[in-house]
C-alpha cells in the first residue's frame, strides 16, 4: 500500500486518537477532501517535487499532496498528538513523508529541504503572519507557498493602493513576490468551525524583488508612512530623522500624499531616496 486507499476517514483519525483541536494552537481541522485536493492543486504539477507542509494535523491536506506523486514532503507539526497518526500516513504513501515534531518558527528550512520546495499550508492563524515575513526573507529556498489565511490577512497581502486593506503586508509580498487569491473557504468546511472565513493565496517568488531597494530600509519606511497613515507623508516621515521634504522630492512624490496612496514602485523609490539621505 503505496498510495493512500487503506487509510481510515479523517474523522475516524480524529476520534481514535482524540485529537480535538487545541485553540492554543491555533488548530482548525480541514476534512473536506475536495477542498484539500483542490489547495494542493493551486501550486500546478507537484510530481517529482518536494513540499514543506506546517502544521498538519491529522493529515487531511498531507494526504492531498501525496497523492500527487511529490518526491518528497517534510512536514513540521508542533503537536505531538498528531506524530502517529502521521506516521500511519507515511507507512501508507510508501515514507514519502517526513514529519518533524517542531515549532516552525524555529526551523531552519535551508538545512532540511535538499532542494527548492514548494510550501502548501493550512496555516495557524496565531503564527500565520511571522511566518510569511520569515518566509518571504529566505523566498529563495521556494518555488511557490500556497498559504490559507484568516480572510483578514488574504486581503491585506492582494490589496492595491488607496485601499482600506492595503499597507505594510501589502507591499512586502508584492515587492518580493506575484500574489493571487486563490479562493475562500466557509468556516464550516473545518473543524471546529472558525468565526471567520479563510482565503487560500499563492505567493510566487520573484527571482529578483519588483523594484530596487533594500529589504530592512524599506520596511523602515513603510513602517513609518503607515504608523500615521491618517497623516499627510511630510508629517508621518518625519520619524525617520531625516527631513521629509527632500526625500520625497528625490522620488518624485507630493509631501501631501498619504501612505496608502502610493504604489509599491513608489516607496521603493522613497526608499532608495532614504538611503542615500543616510
Amino acid at each position: 500500500m503505496t498510495d493512500g486507499s487503506d487509510l481510515p476517514p479523517l474523522r475516524e483519525v480524529i476520534n481514535t486518537y482524540g485529537l480535538r483541536a487545541e485553540k492554543s494552537l491555533g488548530q482548525n481541522f480541514l476534512l473536506d477532501l475536495n477542498l484539500t485536493g483542490r489547495i494542493a492543486r493551486c501550486p500546478g504539477s507537484l510530481k517529482d517535487e518536494t513540499v514543506l507542509e506546517i502544521g498538519p494535523g491529522p493529515g487531511g491536506l498531507t494526504r492531498a499532496i501525496l497523492a500527487f506523486e511529490v518526491s518528497h514532503l517534510y512536514a513540521i507539526e508542533k503537536d505531538t498528538r498528531c506524530l502517529e497518526p502521521l506516521k500511519n500516513v507515511s507507512d501508507a504513501f510508501g515514507g514519502r513523508l517526513t514529519v518533524l515534531n517542531e515549532d516552525a518558527l524555529e526551523i531552519d528550512e535551508a538545512s532540511l529541504l535538499p532542494e527548492k520546495a514548494h510550501i502548501i499550508a493550512n496555516l495557524p492563524y496565531n503564527v500565520a503572519t511571522p511566518l510569511l515575513i520569515k518566509w518571504l526573507k529566505k523566498r529563495e529556498l521556494f518555488k511557490s507557498m500556497t498559504l490559507m489565511f484568516q480572510k483578514e490577512v488574504a486581503d491585506r497581502i492582494v490589496a492595491e493602493p488607496r485601499t482600506k486593506a492595503y499597507g505594510r503586508l501589502s507591499i512586502l509580498c508584492q515587492w518580493l513576490c506575484t500574489v493571487s487569491r486563490q479562493f475562500d473557504i466557509s468556516p464550516q468546511a473545518f473543524t471546529p468551525p472558525p468565526k471567520v472565513t479563510s482565503t487560500v493565496v499563492k505567493l510566487i517568488p520573484r527571482e529578483t524583488p519588483a523594484y530596487p531597494a533594500d529589504l530592512e530600509i524599506l520596511e523602515k519606511v513603510v513602517a513609518a508612512a503607515f504608523n500615521q497613515r491618517r497623516k499627510m507623508l511630510r508629517a508621518s516621515l518625519k520619524s525617520l530623522g531625516v527631513k521629509p521634504e527632500p526625500l520625497l522630492e528625490e522620488a518624485g512624490i507630493e509631501p501631501t500624499r498619504r501612505a496608502e496612496e502610493l504604489s509599491v514602485e513608489e516607496f521603493c523609490k522613497l526608499a532608495e531616496a532614504y538611503r542615500k539621505a543616510q
